[in-house]
């Protein structure tokens, strides 16, 4: 029985060991710390990574993984009846984004790289004739959606990562039943984690019996079959609103108010929304008709109407990343965009965690005489990431970067602004969650004006700001700088 057991252990941890060793696609930092937790902890580690280790979307197998989860580009190809309209939002190949000769249009030389790296992620193109406003708060961001909303007439597609049933949450479910009963189509999408207290709740019902059409995303009704079949910290982390296909919404609010009642000890919760216009939209609208798919495996046929030309309009496209699409192709934007930079570089992001890709980039920048700064919140809300954010201040610091953290409440807004001129703005943290497990969605533009107003918001978010200086770092106990480093040791795993 002895030698049976030895065997039995011998063959588990091998299989998990030489699984690890298999995938091509893990970093060399992630593998060193799967293993390192096989060789310490074997069968809590064996456990952690059968149900952590990978960003299965079901293993079900390839062929009926890709079926059910196409990507954006694949649900394009297989599922759209591509009118001209829509066929001009989409590159005609993967490759044809960078292998276009003179470069992509509308785009200074500058940032050519950054746009054409974009634009290869779900093969749209990119767009120009787009405008934006910039809303001032959470409150405004509320009252024109409720407005853009009152005004819809033909369909109104959201999706939420958290939809709370407080002020926010409630009036936009009735503004949506409103709607419904006046003939729009009203489709409703939120993830099944974060938003799991609405699909319990009397509005989710009430909001179904009006004739909103609703669907979860990645559900945990059945958590046993979720931790068996997938990964259930695997979510749709996306916030979309998109109006009669010609208004969208992009940015970091959750259908929540900033008092945020579920963690309201860290409110208010700052946030940053653009109200959009242009064929920028449409490609949003593809990204949710995509998510439709994945959750209720239907689909409709997207309203995608010709956009009036916005004069003056800018250039921008819209990005969709997660599990269905390629890889890595986050941080590689990220450290596209910070290879780009010549002047300035100002991030803001509530959750930071980088990869060895972002935090190179962000230190190169630095180095090479760019103004970096970047704001994070003061008090976090998840203590594993203020911990492991931590420790990273020390190098940052060192090669030039200013850290600034913010103290009024959670700073949430997820904003990359490069000279001045052309901004990263959505769902995307700067961590390793949203790197290599979450759907997100962003939009990249080139727009001074635009991005002039984004930096003044950053500015205020700076002013009321501590600066984190190399003498308070170096002035951390012994046993601060193990618990950071620890905490940033584990990142790639936990």
């Amino acid at each position: 029985m002895t030698w049976l057991l030895l065997l039995l252990h011998v063959l588990l941890i091998a299989a998990f060991t030489l699984r690890i060793l298999l995938r091509d696609d893990l970093r060399p930092d992630v593998r060193m710390g799967w293993l390192t937790v096989m060789v310490l902890l074997p069968y809590a580690g064996c456990a952690l990574y059968y149900l952590f280790g990978e960003a299965a979307l079901g293993r079900l197998g390839s062929d009926r993984q890709h079926k059910r989860y196409p990507g954006v580009r694949a649900f394009v190809q297989q599922y759209v009846a591509l009118p001209e309209v829509a066929a001009q939002l989409m590159a005609p190949h993967p490759a044809a984004p960078v292998r276009q000769p003179g470069g992509v249009p509308a785009v200074d030389a500058q940032w050519q790289a950054a746009f054409r790296y974009a634009s290869s992620v779900n093969g749209f193109r990119v767009t120009t004739g787009n405008s934006a406003r910039l809303m001032a708060d959470g409150a405004q961001a509320r009252a024109q959606m409720l407005a853009d909303m009152d005004a819809a007439r033909h369909e109104i597609h959201l999706l939420y990562y958290i939809w709370l049933t407080d002020g926010t949450g409630t009036g936009i479910a009735q503004a949506l039943m409103r709607a419904a009963r006046r003939g729009v189509a009203c489709r409703v999408m939120v993830d099944g984690l974060g938003s799991r207290a609405l699909t319990r709740s009397p509005l989710w019902r009430q909001m179904a019996e009006a004739g909103v059409e609703l669907a979860v995303a990645l559900p945990v009704d059945h958590p046993l079959k979720v931790v068996l079949t997938s990964r259930i910290d695997l979510r749709n982390h996306r916030k979309i609103t998109v109006i009669d296909g010609t208004i969208a919404y992009c940015g970091s609010q959750n259908c929540a108010d900033e008092a945020f009642a579920v963690k309201a000890r860290y409110a208010p919760w700052v946030d940053i929304m653009l109200r959009l216009q242009g064929p920028v939209v449409s490609q949003m609208q593809l990204i949710f008709a995509s998510d439709w798919l994945q959750a209720t495996g239907k689909t409709f046929a997207p309203r995608m109407p010709v956009a009036p030309a916005q004069t003056p309009g800018f250039t921008a496209l819209a990005i969709a990343e997660g599990p269905a699409e390629r890889r890595r192709s986050t941080p590689q934007l990220v450290s596209t965009l910070l290879a780009s930079a010549r002047r300035e570089l100002v991030i803001s992001t509530p959750y930071f965690i980088p990869d060895a890709t972002v935090l190179e980039a962000l230190c190169a920048a630095a180095w090479r005489g760019v103004e970096t700064t970047l704001i994070l919140p003061a008090r976090n809300d998840s203590w594993i990431v203020g911990a492991a954010s931590r420790s990273n201040y020390r190098r940052l610091l060192a090669a030039g970067v200013r850290i600034l953290e913010y103290r009024p409440g959670l700073l949430h807004a997820k904003t990359l602004c490069v000279d001045g001129e052309v901004t990263l703005l959505g769902s995307t943290n700067l961590d390793l969650r949203s790197f290599d497990l979450n759907f997100e969605n962003n939009v990249l533009l080139q727009d001074t004006a635009l991005t002039a107003a984004i930096r003044a918001r950053q500015q205020a978010y700076a002013q009321q700001s501590d600066t984190i200086t190399a003498e308070q770092v170096r002035a951390w106990s012994w046993t601060t700088r193990i618990w950071h480093n620890l905490l940033a040791t584990l990142s790639p795993v936990l």
